[in-house]
């Protein structure tokens, strides 16, 4: 799997392999593990200078024909829409006053510079949080260790979840933005009415950087 990296996160992330040939092996063992084992660091196709924005989840979808290796990110024709990524649609409505949205695929927001990770990489199909105890979160953590070290300051984080809300010793140096996770079980908890995505702009504005297109 580390091959599977791009170069530079293999620079930054060697002292990994071995915790990623660990987690392997585990996921070797459980055939109904998703998404596709090609598809698990699809976070890590571009290199950490790519990124100005890390979005941070919890676990992927636990349905194979949703998770695609991104964090709340599925496939651009699904039909219906999980609840999750409706309600993140949702407040990115309320909090940019437009329909930003043509298709469910958010991928775009990675090709624009959003680093859109889960704290674990993987899940079994029907199971939330299945995962969460085999290694993945030393290995992202590490990830945004290093990713915040090649930006310095220059990096704004959108923590989304209890799990993600973890980082947030971790993260002294970057812009930290963090509200419950945008599931139905939390959403009204202090999810809607955030408006992460324009409070993400702004911070980037201030730091002299791009704003995100946040359409897709």
């Amino acid at each position: 799997m580390f091959e599977q990296m791009h170069p530079r996160w293999q620079e930054l992330l060697v002292d990994q392999r071995k915790q990623l040939a660990a987690i392997s092996g585990v996921l070797e063992k459980d055939s109904a593990s998703v998404p596709e084992r090609n598809l698990m660091l699809r976070a890590f196709n571009y290199p950490p200078e790519h990124y100005r924005v890390l979005i941070v989840g919890q676990d992927p979808y636990p349905t194979a024909q949703h998770a695609t290796g991104l964090a709340f990110c599925v496939p651009k024709d699904t039909r219906p829409l999980p609840p999750t990524l409706r309600n993140i649609f949702k407040e990115l409505r309320d909090d940019l006053g437009e329909d930003q949205v043509i298709n469910a695929d958010i991928s775009a927001w990675a090709d624009r510079g959003v680093m859109l990770l889960n704290r674990n990489l993987s899940t079994r199909s029907g199971e939330t949080g299945a995962h969460v105890d085999i290694g993945w979160e030393d290995f992202t953590g590490a990830a945004i260790a290093a990713l915040q070290q090649v930006h310095g300051g220059n990096l704004v984080a959108i923590l989304w979840g209890q799990r993600a809300r973890t980082l947030i010793p971790e993260l002294t140096e970057s812009k930290v933005l963090h509200s419950p996770h945008p599931s139905p079980l939390s959403s009204y908890r202090g999810f809607f009415g955030s408006k992460p995505f324009s409070a993400c702009n702004n911070h980037l504005r201030d730091l002299g950087l791009e704003p995100i297109d946040w359409s897709c």
